[in-house]
């Protein structure tokens, strides 16, 4: 398996209204995904990932670039120049103001929205193919959840290790990846469960004694 040279490490955060208004349209969004996970290509290989056709790329990467989303490389064959991401990890929105709201019609709330449903459809298409994946891949897959009792400070502690263990292994950085190693995806939510409140009203609630007639 042959990977594009790492780059070095630049991570950005989104917050542009025109950056972000961009990004809301679907194939964007996704050229950008392919871009992020699998480095440089032309708009003719992302066609033909992403179910579009290389002209319709083209013109959506160039709409990319100029917010500075992404960019154009020198072509290795002297043919189509591939495209590549400006930076090798992308957050969206206000994400460091701990004030920030999601809204339920803002851009920044349909970006998350959409890669909530992007990573969902990764995991049932990897369930869908599983048979077909080499033993010692079906083998190493993980598809775990876990129901923790934890404090926001532990939490946010928590976040900051795993993304420390995590790290070295990001696909546009890393440099001495083993001959046999290929993109994994791996994706890591945290957050308090949307039932926590109403569980606890419903334990705390004395039920009043049954009437019978």
């Amino acid at each position: 398996m042959s990977f594009t040279s790492a780059r070095p490490e630049h991570r950005t955060t989104v917050t542009d209204p025109r950056a972000l208004r961009a990004l809301a349209h679907p194939l964007r969004l996704a050229l950008l995904d392919h871009l992020m996970t699998f480095g440089p290509r032309t708009a003719s290989q992302c066609a033909e990932v992403v179910g579009s056709t290389g002209s319709n790329c083209s013109y959506h990467l160039r709409t990319l670039a100029r917010f500075g989303l992404v960019e154009s490389v020198e072509a290795t064959d002297g043919r189509e120049r591939p495209w590549r991401s400006t930076a090798t990890g992308l957050e969206f929105g206000r994400s460091g103001d701990p004030a920030f709201r999601l809204g339920t019609d803002t851009v920044e709330r349909f970006l998350a929205d959409r890669q909530v449903d992007e990573e969902a459809d990764l995991v049932h298409r990897s369930i869908a193919q599983r048979d077909d994946q080499p033993e010692e891949w079906r083998e190493a897959s993980i598809l775990s959840g876990y129901a923790l009792r934890i404090s926001p400070d532990e939490l946010r502690g928590l976040g900051e290790r795993l993304d420390a263990l995590i790290r070295p292994f990001i696909a546009l950085t890393r440099t001495d990846a083993p001959d046999e190693s290929d993109i994994v995806a791996l994706h890591l939510n945290a957050f308090r469960h949307p039932d926590a409140e109403k569980a606890a009203r419903a334990a705390s609630r004395v039920d009043e004694p049954e009437e019978h007639p």
